[in-house]
């Protein structure tokens, strides 16, 4: 048994013949796959569904929106990415970092960055390497949201759809499916929108859990005619709540009738009563 493993082709090849050379005087080999087995990469960082996963050379992948993906041939960087999840909207393309153990008897590794916004954009196809078994992927949290994040949400690394939440005042509130960084007004209008004289459109809520299990607050002013924007229309991220709260009008008239249901049905009793006498 001779140890082959994170050796290329070539290189064992050259083990063999240089061990061959022992005993023959022209060592002629040649050497092929006839099967291969699956490979196992680990993901972490910005994807939804983090971990070690398991790649062959022909498979169904279900990605986060249960969609199959076919993959026939080597597997690859795009491939890895697919199968966990996709990318989070916090994900820096413009870095990714993949990490493989070198062919040597003691642990070295080497490491390349990789922009995947150029194969996105530019289709530069050198940017989705083929994977090796062992390899480690790393995708980073980026500063700060790409100016194009709507279109790289269109890309097939990333989810299609995410579920969020429109609550208060509404006129159809509840659970939305909806596409992936769909910005909060269109959100909001995909719920039926404000109710008049109802909704106070200067105190829309944003609740979304962290990813260390706290929640964050933000508060925004409903703008239609708002572009997309982290400061006043920001993209929105699974999980995600939404609330419209209702006007101060709307509150007074919630209280008095809260106060005064009570006394209905008194005041209906009294009506009735005097109608009888009279």
């Amino acid at each position: 048994n001779i140890m082959v493993k994170n050796l290329s082709i070539e290189q064992a090849i050259e083990k063999f013949q240089k061990l061959y050379s022992e005993q023959l005087l022209r060592p002629e080999l040649l050497i092929s796959i006839k099967e291969a087995r699956p490979i196992k990469v680990s993901i972490v960082g910005e994807v939804e569904r983090p971990g070690l996963y398991s790649l062959t050379n022909k498979e169904l992948v279900s990605n986060i929106d249960s969609n199959q993906i076919s993959n026939n041939g080597l597997p690859s960087l795009i491939n890895a990415i697919q199968k966990a999840g996709g990318i989070t909207q916090n994900a820096n393309l413009r870095k990714v970092i993949l990490k493989r153990r070198l062919p040597t008897e003691e642990p070295k590794y080497k490491m390349a960055e990789i922009n995947l916004l150029e194969l996105l954009f530019e289709g530069d196809q050198s940017r989705n390497p083929y994977l090796f078994d062992g390899d480690i992927i790393t995708l980073k949290t980026a500063e700060k949201l790409p100016s194009d994040i709507l279109k790289i949400a269109k890309g097939n690394f990333s989810p299609k759809f995410i579920n969020v939440y429109v609550v208060g005042a509404v006129a159809q509130p509840g659970k939305l499916e909806v596409t992936a960084n769909q910005p909060l007004v269109q959100t909001i209008m995909q719920a039926g929108g404000p109710i008049d004289w109802v909704s106070n459109k200067g105190n829309i809520e944003l609740i979304r859990i962290n990813n260390n299990g706290t929640a964050a607050l933000r508060r925004f002013r409903l703008n239609l005619n708002q572009n997309l924007s982290e400061k006043k229309n920001p993209p929105l991220k699974e999980g995600d709540v939404i609330r419209v709260n209702s006007s101060s009008i709307a509150k007074l008239g919630t209280g008095i009738e809260t106060l005064t249901k009570p006394l209905n049905g008194i005041v209906n009793s009294l009506a009735i009563f005097k109608l009888l006498n009279d």
